[in-house]
């Protein structure tokens, strides 16, 4: 029987021969230790920035309920960021926690959390175990062409991103709406023939 252990996703960005790795993001963070993104883009020679669009509780879109398991009801704080690279935007980012966990935390607030949202919630008691990704590609829309500050022929990629703890409970669901130009996506495992 073959086990995967580890999944590592990276993604070249246009123009840099830059392949960012996903693992720093999937790990909450040391005390003192910069966020990923400012950490991955400072060792690139680039400053790495996420603006803060706004957090709320709300009912999240069908397909993130769903892996977040909350039901019809349900509702999610979601954490709303324009991902920046040298003062450019690149990226749309919202985080999506059920509300049961983040209500009342520091994930609600509208404020930055220091170490970021993954050390919240391993202070919370809810590390990530593992992460599950989808990948796809569409037509931009009106309000991302703003965002972006992309054309409306421009297309987007947009991950998917699952964390859930040990004990398979859902903790975060991330979309990230990225810029398409010259990105690509590898994926690259590790296994375990054991067993």
């Amino acid at each position: 029987m073959l086990v995967v252990l580890f999944v590592l996703m990276e993604e070249h960005m246009p123009d840099t021969g830059w392949a960012s790795v996903s693992t720093p993001y999937v790990r909450p963070r040391r005390p003192g230790e910069a966020d990923a993104w400012t950490e991955e883009a400072a060792a690139h020679g680039h400053v790495g920035t996420n603006r803060l669009r706004g957090v709320e509780e709300a009912s999240p879109p069908r397909e993130v309920a769903e892996v977040l398991d909350l039901g019809p009801e349900g509702t999610a704080v979601i954490r709303r960021r324009l991902v920046l690279l040298d003062g450019r935007p690149t990226e749309l980012a919202d985080s999506y926690y059920p509300a049961s966990i983040a209500r009342g935390t520091r994930l609600a607030e509208e404020r930055k959390i220091p170490g970021g949202a993954l050390t919240a919630l391993a202070e919370l008691g809810h590390r990530p175990h593992t992460a599950e990704e989808s990948v796809t590609a569409r037509p931009s829309t009106k309000p991302e062409q703003d965002a972006l500050d992309i054309q409306p022929e421009d297309w987007v990629m947009v991950l998917t991103r699952v964390l859930r703890t040990d004990t398979g409970m859902p903790i975060e669901a991330t979309v990230m709406t990225m810029v398409a130009d010259g990105r690509e996506l590898r994926y690259r495992m590790i296994i375990n023939e054991e067993i």
